[in-house]
């Protein structure tokens, strides 16, 4: 298993909780991003710089990923074809998406991002709270002792 981080807009603090986890298990992880990007030193953190472009990272990954992988994302439709290859998909606020959550959630987003395209003001997610961050760290914690 590998785990990989759409890393674009990724939290710092989701990073480092990352960070410990690749060291602690050692479990590669790689970060996927078109920006240049600062990773501590180990043989466990790795990360891939692609061009700019609309998804081009997210293709990046799905290329790359292989069943059982993790994916660390808040990107919905990216969520979905992680889960429909076989991976499993992880949100920084702690939420493990499933084949049986993502319709519903990527529809709830469509539905939004139609409001958003007619002019409404939906308003964004509020900012990564420090339970967000504890939520994270244990469901990463609790997938990593079950399929790591």
């Amino acid at each position: 298993m590998k785990i990989w981080v759409d890393a674009d807009a990724c939290p710092v603090v989701i990073k480092e909780i990352l960070f410990r986890a690749a060291k602690r298990t050692q479990i590669v992880t790689t970060l996927v991003a078109n920006q240049p990007l600062k990773t501590p030193h180990s043989d466990f953190i790795k990360s891939i710089r692609v061009p700019s472009g609309f998804d081009v990272a997210d293709n990046e990954i799905v290329k790359r990923l292989e069943t059982g992988d993790l994916v660390i994302t808040s990107d919905i439709p990216l969520a979905a074809e992680v889960i429909e290859k076989g991976g499993h998909a992880l949100n920084p606020r702690g939420e493990l998406y499933s084949a049986s959550s993502i319709k519903s959630i990527l529809n709830m987003r469509d539905f939004m991002d139609t409001l958003r395209s007619s002019g409404v003001q939906t308003g964004g997610p509020p900012p990564l709270s420090q339970s967000d961050r504890q939520a994270f760290a244990n469901h990463l914690d609790t997938f990593l002792a079950k399929n790591g």
